[in-house]
């Protein structure tokens, strides 16, 4: 069996290391940490008690892991990362218990990026060099800057909508790379007078509604949606403005601009929807095929990929 392996320089007090670990010189383990199997730990490292490890983890140097961490699996953790446990530290004061940071499976922390106590970084998601986080990042999302925000999604390729600078704009409906999601061209008279465009319902837009709603006020570093529906059908058209809208079945993964009033997207049931990247001036119009069922909303994306049978 493949023994985990201690540099003879670190100081290493635990004994739950998985097989195939690495821990490099000057690292230092208090007892109470407990790490998976074929992880990585490089040199000038600390490990608290109350920390724990996964799997396949690559921890690079400089990092201090502190009481309350939790790491999943295949997580990337860059040179002198920074951790936090206590929102209000104090010489020689400390809390009656210490905050559970969370950082999920796949997820990557950047080099020197700091991430405050109570957080949870979502499964896959990215944190880039540098960054300052403030509060909790959703699965897949690409955050950057302080307070970190999101200017992203992994592996959500762009879809372009329209050529804003066409003239020659087809009525129709586009189908996308995400199962059962499409976009619709509605028609569109320009005239001296102003314009106009128009759908109908069970034509252009593809079922009934039964309700609708809209977005605004949205501060810009805001995500909305973030959910999928087991049943409910919905249409979305930014009416004033632009956002950005990603549209996931759990395999594949694609953003779109919406930045006109004549083009609109469908997401289906079972489709995990997010949108963000709000102008200041943005209306988003949603029309719903169902009235509203709390019931009807899947709000975890682990929850989502297991219903939709995807791998996460």
């Amino acid at each position: 069996m493949n023994q985990p392996f201690i540099h003879p320089m670190s100081d290493v007090q635990s004994t739950v290391i998985g097989t195939g670990t690495r821990v490099w010189q000057y690292v230092v383990m208090l007892p109470g940490a407990k790490i998976g199997r074929d992880t990585n730990i490089c040199s000038h490292c600390l490990i608290e008690n109350d920390v724990v490890v996964g799997d396949r983890v690559t921890i690079k140097s400089g990092v201090q892991l502190w009481d309350g961490l939790r790491v999943g699996n295949d997580v990337f953790i860059g040179p002198n990362a920074s951790f936090t446990n206590d929102r209000f530290p104090r010489s020689r004061q400390k809390p009656e218990e210490f905050l559970v940071t969370t950082i999920h499976d796949g997820a990557s922390i950047g080099a020197g990026a700091v991430i405050l106590p109570g957080v949870v970084i979502g499964r896959k998601a990215m944190v880039a060099a540098g960054a300052v986080v403030t509060r909790s990042v959703p699965p897949n999302a690409v955050v950057v800057g302080n307070p970190a925000k999101i200017v992203g999604y992994v592996d959500a390729a762009r879809g372009t909508v329209v050529d804003t600078a066409s003239t020659k704009l087809v009525v129709g409906v586009t189908s996308t790379r995400v199962e059962g999601v499409n976009l619709h061209q509605m028609t569109r008279v320009a005239d001296i007078r102003g314009s106009l465009t128009v759908g109908e319902f069970d034509r252009s837009i593809p079922f009934p509604a039964k309700r609708y709603f809209m977005v605004f006020d949205v501060p810009s570093v805001e995500t909305r949606g973030e959910h999928a529906h087991r049943e409910c059908h919905q249409f979305l058209i930014c009416v004033r403005g632009s956002c950005a809208v990603v549209a996931d079945d759990g395999v594949n993964r694609q953003e779109f601009l919406l930045d006109r009033p004549d083009v609109g997207i469908h997401l289906p049931p079972m489709v995990w929807g997010i949108q963000y990247k709000y102008s200041a001036n943005a209306v988003l119009l949603v029309f719903a095929s169902h009235y509203y069922d709390g019931a009807d909303y899947i709000r975890d994306y682990s929850e989502f990929c297991q219903i939709a049978g995807a791998t996460t």
